[in-house]
């Protein structure tokens, strides 16, 4: 089997306006506002690890919680209206968690005007994602916080393979023509993305010989990243979609080879 034809094949099949009805990013599909997709976007995917029916809730409810203008509520937000945010949880991430994001988000916004201008200030100065989500991560960490909080923030310089904040890369940076990937970013190319490595789209790369490393780590994601590559220089990325379908779908191709 053409490993490269048999994934684009999955690539088609998954990468399409089904693909919204149970995937989190549906939640910052609801916003036009590029400010409030980014936001959304982001904090949707801060919370993605789960069951999805559960994440989409909870960031559902997260956006009601904001009025569904998240970027206004974080950037003009008073005390009084953020008290709100007080009972809100979801597994380990908690209000204190969210509260600190939030003053987190408002400081660097404050500093950077969007998201954008954040990652592509680290990214031009080694074009590598991998420093990008670092010094996003140094950013943030300069809000006083708990010590908690965290670990909600991925952090690859000690192996994480941060599969949420290249969740939301890849939804901020990849264009195509499925219309699920929003592509709002211009500062980033798509070749430089980093797979979003879960249990899911693991299992299906250990299955098709693309991954030989047994652990979802940063060195698992450079590895996986760099076959993809192969298939498509430009757009790698596009392959999460086929990975992580076909892996939680539990499809079982028989590949010859990985070629």
């Amino acid at each position: 089997m053409d490993i490269k034809l048999f994934l684009d094949q999955q690539v088609r099949q998954f990468n399409q306006e089904s693909f919204l009805k149970e995937d989190p990013i549906q939640i910052p599909k609801k916003f036009k506002k590029r400010e409030d997709i980014e936001i959304a976007g982001f904090l949707t995917s801060i919370i993605t690890w789960g069951n999805r029916k559960a994440i989409i809730k909870s960031a559902s409810l997260l956006m009601d919680l904001m009025e569904n203008e998240p970027y206004r509520f974080i950037v003009e937000g008073s005390e009084s209206e953020w008290e709100k945010m007080n009972n809100f949880v979801y597994r380990t991430f908690n209000s204190s968690d969210l509260l600190f994001l939030m003053k987190a988000l408002k400081n660097v916004l404050k500093s950077y005007g969007n998201l954008e201008n954040i990652f592509n200030n680290y990214f031009q100065q080694s074009n590598n994602i991998k420093d990008s989500i670092i010094g996003f991560r140094s950013e943030l960490l300069n809000t006083t916080h708990l010590r908690r909080s965290e670990k909600h923030l991925a952090n690859p310089a000690k192996g994480s393979a941060a599969k949420r904040i290249n969740m939301f890369l890849r939804w901020m940076v990849r264009k195509d023509n499925s219309g699920i990937d929003f592509g709002i970013w211009d500062s980033i190319p798509m070749s430089a993305l980093m797979i979003p490595l879960d249990v899911h789209s693991g299992r299906m790369a250990r299955n098709l010989g693309l991954l030989s490393r047994k652990q979802n780590d940063w060195k698992a994601v450079e590895e996986l990243t760099e076959r993809l590559k192969e298939l498509d220089s430009d757009d790698p990325i596009k392959y999460d979609f086929a990975l992580f379908g076909m892996g939680v779908n539990k499809v079982n191709p028989v590949v010859e080879s990985a070629k």
